[in-house]
């Protein structure tokens, strides 16, 4: 995109001149800046948004943007660079009180996306499980209520009985950052923590373990190591030769969200994510919906 256009605006010509004079640096440098400024300007410029007014949620939206037109992400690393220098320019000017670049995240680069589980795969590992086997039901109700709350395996080890809402269909666990969040759960998955209950209400617990929902035969809580095994022994029992792990499960979740048609808002809450983002670099799979997604329910189209 040129930026000769934007050079009529006295705050772009000044930013040209900081980077060349002040910051010194090379004519390739300073055009490869003010190129990421003209994206950016050039996406405002069609949404009707002023610059200095922008907020994190439109900056993120125009990273959805790039990240639908195909641009790779150690491209949007580096246009996310460009940015926010632009902005530090702006605050450094007083043209700003306060940078809303500061919390916007660059995508990962180099990040190998993890394997994405089939409907016809989940359903193959949960038949594969041996019900009659003193840890059946417990495997069978971890690994749907893993899948179908997108879990992460730390808040799968660490669930407390105290907070599930079966009644409801609800569960409520802390994620990262220590924040709690409340995911729905699936009718299945409360049936199978029904089953596992009535096993687990024989055992033994070890004093300290009483309010974990998932236990080992010792009486106390699952490991992540645990976890890891069980999911790989379930993987070969039901021939399925992907590489996978617990992640797998939370990733096909969100995975099979989008491509139902979820919104994109709803799985990043389910999933507890502080970043659209990385929700959106997270489940990847139908760019032609996301961009969709966000067109529908974007507040400037709305009334259109």
């Amino acid at each position: 995109m040129n930026i000769e256009p934007y050079l009529k605006d006295p705050v772009i010509r000044s930013y040209q001149i900081y980077l060349k004079l002040e910051r010194s640096l090379s004519g390739n440098t300073v055009d490869a800046y003010l190129e990421d400024v003209s994206k950016l300007l050039g996406y405002f410029g069609e949404r009707g948004i002023k610059y200095p007014g922008a907020t994190l949620e439109q900056l993120q939206d125009f990273l959805v943007e790039l990240c639908g037109l195909g641009i790779s992400s150690r491209s949007q690393a580096r246009i996310v660079s460009g940015v926010k220098a632009f902005y530090k320019f702006l605050l450094l000017e007083n043209i700003l009180k306060e940078d809303p670049t500061e919390l916007l995240e660059s995508p990962k680069t180099g990040q190998k996306l993890p394997e994405v589980l089939s409907l016809d795969e989940i359903e193959a590992i949960l038949s594969s499980i041996d019900l009659s086997t003193p840890q059946g039901h417990r495997n069978r109700a971890m690994l749907e209520v893993l899948y179908s709350c997108g879990l992460r395996v730390s808040e799968l080890t660490n669930l407390l009985i105290s907070n599930l809402y079966l009644k409801d269909e609800f569960l409520s666990v802390i994620g990262k950052g220590n924040k709690q969040r409340l995911v729905p759960m699936s009718p299945a998955a409360v049936r199978e923590i029904h089953f596992w209950m009535q096993d687990r209400n024989r055992m033994e617990i070890k004093k300290g373990n009483e309010d974990f929902l998932f236990l080992n035969r010792r009486g106390t809580k699952l490991s992540r190591i645990m976890i890891f095994n069980i999911i790989k022994e379930q993987a070969v029992a039901a021939g399925i030769t992907k590489n996978i792990s617990p992640h797998t499960f939370r990733h096909s979740f969100a995975t099979h969200l989008l491509e139902g048609g979820a919104n994109l808002r709803a799985i990043q809450e389910m999933l507890g994510h502080e970043s659209i983002l990385t929700t959106e670099i997270y489940t990847h799979i139908d760019m032609n919906l996301l961009r969709s997604e966000i067109i529908r329910f974007h507040p400037r189209n709305q009334g259109k």
